[in-house]
């Protein structure tokens, strides 16, 4: 990735001590993915719904650098958030987009580009995934400066590259999940749970369905379930979650034992490696996971889980109601 960098973007992230990414939206959840990704090299950072940001005092800790994402490049509520940053202290800014002549590319000292093509529906799909493509790039590029040795950086991009084979399996399963999804049809309520990493990707799995197919939807870290959400469950709510096998799950059966004992149906996304042990819920396996791109594979199912939901319920699935593909003003 470094190679297609010019000299400016090498000294920012020479520079770079601490992150503030700023999004709206789904861009906004795929920033909350890199922050588990650039903490857990060592590297702060904090994400923000731009909308928030650009209206409250910031305090910009030293050699911070100042991260915007959008689709389009145009978002009204990024570009200022970006506008007002100039002279707020920032090291330098950055920008993940997916348009080259937009004008966060044009107003940002770096631009990040994720090349996903046209997107024709309003609700982002491919631009989310390749925006935690190129966040997981971004994050290698940090780690190789933190002294990551060559070989496990060898080994984390053999990853990436493994996920278009990874990607297609998930497709494969387009038939099982469009199955699944006779079971929120007539569901007015949904909620979405994840850990760690998956905590974002269930927020944009709620926000897809909402966006697609009308259906309410929340999405909640597992571990707040007792702190309210819990009151919401009961025969009527259908519970989805995905199942990685990692250090967390345990924690996560747990939690989903106790949706299953309030009556609700669980719809869950595991790992083939995964156990489940509780009774009453339907379950689609993934194969050929890894842990460090896992979130990314995961949001497939979710995004086709919306889909299949909204062509069963006869909505628009291109051009849902009241929305744009960008959004331009406040």
């Amino acid at each position: 990735m470094e190679e297609s960098f010019g000299h400016e973007a090498k000294v920012l992230l020479d520079r770079t001590e601490a992150v503030h990414i700023i999004a709206c939206g789904t861009s906004y959840h795929a920033g909350l993915v890199a922050k588990y990704w650039l903490e857990e090299i060592g590297l702060q950072c904090s994400v923000e719904v731009a909308s928030e940001y650009r209206y409250r005092r910031v305090v910009v800790p030293k050699n911070t650098l100042f991260i915007t994402v959008s689709q389009s490049g145009e978002t009204a509520d990024t570009l200022a958030a970006l506008r007002g940053a100039k002279d707020a202290g920032y090291l330098g800014s950055l920008c993940v987009c997916n348009v080259p002549e937009s004008s966060l590319v044009r107003e940002s000292d770096v631009a990040l580009m994720t090349r996903a093509g046209p997107e024709i529906g309003v609700a982002s799909t491919k631009a989310f995934t390749t925006q935690l493509v190129a966040f997981r790039l971004l994050t290698l590029a940090f780690a190789r400066r933190r002294g990551m040795t060559q070989e496990r950086e060898k080994e984390l991009v053999d990853e990436l590259h493994a996920l278009p084979r990874q990607v297609e399996v998930v497709l494969k399963l387009s038939d099982a999940i469009r199955e699944m999804a006779n079971g929120f049809a007539k569901k007015e309520n949904a909620l979405f749970l994840g850990r760690g990493t998956f905590y974002p990707i269930a927020l944009e799995g709620a926000l897809k369905l909402k966006e697609i197919s009308y259906i309410h939807a929340e999405a909640y870290p597992a571990g707040e379930l007792k702190h309210g959400p819990l009151a919401l469950v009961d025969a009527e709510m259908p519970v989805v979650c995905a199942l990685p096998d990692d250090a967390l799950l345990e924690k996560v059966l747990s939690n989903l034992q106790e949706v299953r004992a309030r009556g609700g149906e669980l719809f869950l996304f595991s790992d083939r490696t995964v156990s489940i042990g509780l009774d009453h819920y339907q379950n689609l396996t993934l194969d050929d996971i890894f842990p460090t791109t896992a979130p990314i594979v995961y949001s497939i199912p979710l995004q086709l889980l919306s889909y299949h939901v909204a062509v069963l319920k006869g909505t628009d699935v291109d051009q849902p109601r009241n929305l744009a593909k960008s959004v331009t003003v406040e």
